[in-house]
């Protein structure tokens, strides 16, 4: 049976999340939710996923390794990993007990609430972080846009 906890230390479990994503690129509200979510729980996996209906320029392992070179050293309950797999197999596994997910705005919610309906009869509750007011308006879709416009260095 899947308990979600790690090692119980100074008489409490520990409590481990995942937030997955493809971070594609990964935006200063990703690292965001990250921080935050890095003060919640004791330890946090950054899961750069496959996500099938999208389509990145580089693949998982390239991704991951980009998202390890933007997070601050001295996070150190914060781990990255690449799979390609279901997020709930993934916590399964690695025997993680909470999803991360930010929300941007109510469009997000939407699409995310289905996911975690789905992930909770899985047994995986996911907690809902919402965006900081100033980084909302930036995805990674808006990311990529600004990027391929600005003139080359």
């Amino acid at each position: 049976m899947r308990s979600g906890y790690c090692a119980v230390t100074d008489g409490r479990a520990r409590i481990r999340a995942v937030y997955p994503g493809s971070f594609d690129p990964f935006t200063p509200g990703h690292a965001n939710v990250v921080n935050r979510a890095r003060k919640i729980f004791d330890e946090v996996v950054v899961l750069v996923a496959v996500n099938s209906s999208k389509h990145p320029g580089l693949g998982e392992e390239e991704r991951a390794a980009a998202v390890r070179a933007i997070l601050p050293a001295d996070w150190t309950s914060v781990t990255v990993a690449a799979w390609s797999g279901l997020t709930s197999s993934y916590c399964r596994r690695h025997d993680i007990g909470v999803i991360v997910r930010g929300v941007r705005n109510t469009t997000d919610l939407r699409a995310e609430y289905e996911l975690a309906a789905m992930n909770q009869t899985l047994g995986f509750p996911t907690v809902f972080l919402p965006a900081q007011p100033d980084l909302a308006a930036v995805s990674s879709t808006v990311a990529r846009t600004m990027k391929g416009m600005l003139p080359p260095c």
